[in-house]
């Protein structure tokens, strides 16, 4: 039934999920593209489809109380135990940077295809994930102070535990809305899908005839997210290294990069991403193919003068905005999660060079997103990934 998040499923792994089970998600969130599609009858409408399918035949079950849904994830990385906590909840909307703040850009084409979804299935099919800060950290004591057996649970490909817990009591969810009433919400994945159900809520509320004085909330008001506090030590980010083309020779590149960078030449390595995090903020590392080797380039903090002060030091606005935009002149890149992966790509000959840095850290994300501004797209990449299908909000039935 569940699946990972639409945007970082292949294609691959897409068919892999259609044959796991009739009632994955993935036919509802990522639907296949079929020969003879066409307005009104199309993976969106056959998204509808079997939503309305899976709620008449109990596939999917429609709460019947207020709840929030304290959500767990047990997951090991670089060999140490952790686990992130947080809150699945409707977030009413607002304007972003009014009470909500993005911290990346946003590409047309994936917002067009969520709000076709919404529009097609009245519904937020994957949560959104968001921060807060928290000192307090109620939410998370009380997901963390329940002891019965959890609501779901599952394991994900990456042997993350995943473990669904639904609050009821009065109490407790008086004690979540109070901590959470008023504190900015940083998007930390998701930025499509809050701007898609933006969007949709102003088309529907000029559709809409009411009153002047009618506040009163609609259904489309609101947007299911997956908070997590800031304050509490489970949550990780990730680096996403970038891909290039039309990368001059390796000696043209180090001589326009040496003004900038102390430039060092490594042995080979089997683990870039492990060097880099030893090195610490402002490190980076280039490969150029099997030849040339890879270099290590410690930034030496002196050409982002005119870049805001809440951008010049993020390690991605660096390599974007000096060495791929003014130093190389790069714009044919791609974005690939494994250091490894990356370097195969290099050495089959798909692309020229291989950019590595160390994860944007939570406190860059949150002082650049509390200023309004934004980074390059995929700049964060939150881990371990949150599971689509464990809850979905629909707010109204198109059908």
């Amino acid at each position: 039934m569940l699946a990972p998040p639409y945007d970082v499923i292949s294609s691959e792994q897409r068919e892999k999920l259609y044959a796991k089970s009739a009632h994955n998600i993935v036919r509802i969130d990522f639907g296949v593209e079929q020969p003879g599609d066409a307005e009104g009858n199309n993976k969106y409408s056959r998204a509808n489809d079997l939503l309305n399918q899976w709620l008449t035949t109990g596939i999917l079950a429609q709460d019947d109380v207020p709840a929030f849904y304290g959500y767990e994830i047990f997951y090991s990385l670089f060999g140490e135990l952790h686990r992130l906590r947080g809150i699945l909840a409707l977030l009413q909307l607002e304007e972003l940077g009014t009470g909500v703040f993005p911290h990346e850009e946003t590409r047309p084409k994936a917002k067009a295809d969520r709000l076709n979804l919404m529009y097609a299935t009245g519904s937020n099919s994957s949560p959104i994930f968001g921060l807060y800060n928290s000192p307090e950290k109620t939410a998370n004591a009380i997901v963390g102070g329940i002891t019965v057996p959890p609501y779901l649970s599952a394991t994900d490909a990456d042997g993350a535990e995943h473990r669904l817990h639904k609050i009821t009591g009065a109490d407790a969810l008086k004690q979540i809305q109070a901590e959470l009433a008023g504190r900015p919400i940083f998007i930390a994945d998701g930025h499509h899908r809050y701007e898609v159900a933006l969007a949709f809520k102003k088309e529907m509320d000029q559709k809409t005839d009411r009153s002047a004085s009618d506040d009163s909330p609609r259904p489309w008001d609101y947007v299911l997210m997956f908070l997590a506090n800031i304050a509490d030590e489970g949550l990780t980010i990730l680096p996403t290294h970038r891909l290039a083309k039309g990368v001059a020779s390796s000696s043209a590149v180090l001589d326009k990069l040496t003004p900038d960078f102390a430039i060092r030449k490594m042995p080979a390595c089997d683990d870039i991403s492990a060097v880099l995090r030893a090195e610490g903020k402002h490190s980076f590392g280039l490969y150029m193919g099997k030849q040339d080797g890879w270099h290590l380039l410690k930034y030496r903090g002196s050409k982002l003068k005119d870049v805001h002060p809440a951008l010049a030091e993020l390690d991605v606005v660096i390599l974007h905005e000096l060495v791929m935009n003014r130093d190389l002149m790069i714009t044919d890149i791609a974005y690939e999660m494994s250091a490894v992966a990356s370097v195969k790509r290099v050495d089959g000959g798909e692309f020229d060079a291989a950019f590595f840095l160390n994860a944007t850290g939570v406190d860059e994300l949150e002082r650049v997103a509390g200023a309004g501004l934004r980074m390059p797209a995929k700049s964060t990449y939150f881990y371990p990934k949150l599971l689509t299908g464990l809850v979905l909000n629909r707010f109204m039935n198109p059908a």
